[in-house]
């Protein structure tokens, strides 16, 4: 399995558009062609693609604001579903967002698989909402990143802050030194 990006208008998205038709919209009498689909451009599509170059899983992130990412529309292909590419791709995307800087994921899931993200360490926030015609929970992740070999949840440091020695990289005065807190 090869886990890689692509981007719309390419043939990878018109077979992202295909397996999400078949998995998330055919199944409830809903289409793609029903929906305004001119923000993907500006979204992160992944797929895992077998060696042949079927497609059998996608995933999108919409970048947010302050490190913040919205991962939608996850979908597998009904003959490979529940044989773990669904944890594989989460994780692929994971770790490749986190690369990039993100570290806040949000999603909405359908209420029938909540169990399979609070598996991945995803907390419902909030209550039921329709979506799409069917009940879903809003749910979020704060990604930790391992440093020299512990869990630590990602920081942001003050400006002028050496994060190895642990105080500013330039001399400050105490009352700058005050502010930076």
């Amino acid at each position: 399995m090869n886990f890689r990006e692509f981007t719309t208008g390419s043939v990878d998205y018109q077979r992202e558009l295909a397996l999400r038709e078949a998995v998330m919209r055919a199944p409830l009498g809903l289409s793609l062609r029903n929906e305004d689909l001119s923000a993907e451009k500006d979204q992160l599509h992944f797929g895992l693609f077998e060696a042949d170059g079927t497609l059998v899983a996608s995933v999108i992130a919409a970048p947010l604001a302050d490190g913040q990412v919205k991962i939608r529309q996850m979908a597998v292909a009904s003959s490979r579903q529940r044989r773990g590419l669904e944890t594989r791709i989460m994780g692929e995307l994971e770790k490749t967002l986190v690369a990039r800087g993100f570290h806040r994921f949000v999603l909405h899931a359908r209420v029938a698989v909540v169990g399979f993200y609070r598996k991945l360490g995803y907390v419902a926030v909030g209550g039921e909402f329709i979506e799409v015609t069917i009940p879903h929970v809003r749910m979020e992740k704060t990604v930790t990143a391992k440093i020299r070999g512990f869990n630590a949840k990602l920081k942001v440091l003050p400006l002028g802050w050496d994060a190895e020695v642990g105080r500013p990289s330039t001399p400050l005065r105490a009352g700058k030194l005050k502010a930076l807190r």
